[in-house]
């Protein structure tokens, strides 16, 4: 089941550089769209092209949208913390 505040960690996990933990917390719910984009971001991170691009496709969100993975990470918690 999807949780705010674990996705807001995973997220915080990946800005620290801690693209494990973050990895296993997006892969905790595979149903839910923003695990997806935190998980597409990750593969992106990854250099994993086309695994992101399939998580992308499942969270409804565009692999190009962001050239920064850093700045994306960031558009995602923003996102969640409004």
């Amino acid at each position: 089941m999807a949780s705010r505040p674990d996705l807001i960690h995973g997220i915080e996990c990946a800005l620290a550089g801690d693209w494990q933990a973050a990895h296993v917390i997006a892969q905790s719910d595979e149903t839910d769209r923003d695990y997806c984009w935190l998980h597409a971001c990750l593969h992106k991170i990854e250099g994993d092209e086309d695994n992101a691009r399939y998580w992308y496709r499942r969270a409804g969100h565009a692999y190009e949208a962001y050239g920064d993975a850093r700045a994306e990470l960031a558009a995602m918690k923003a996102a969640l913390t409004y």
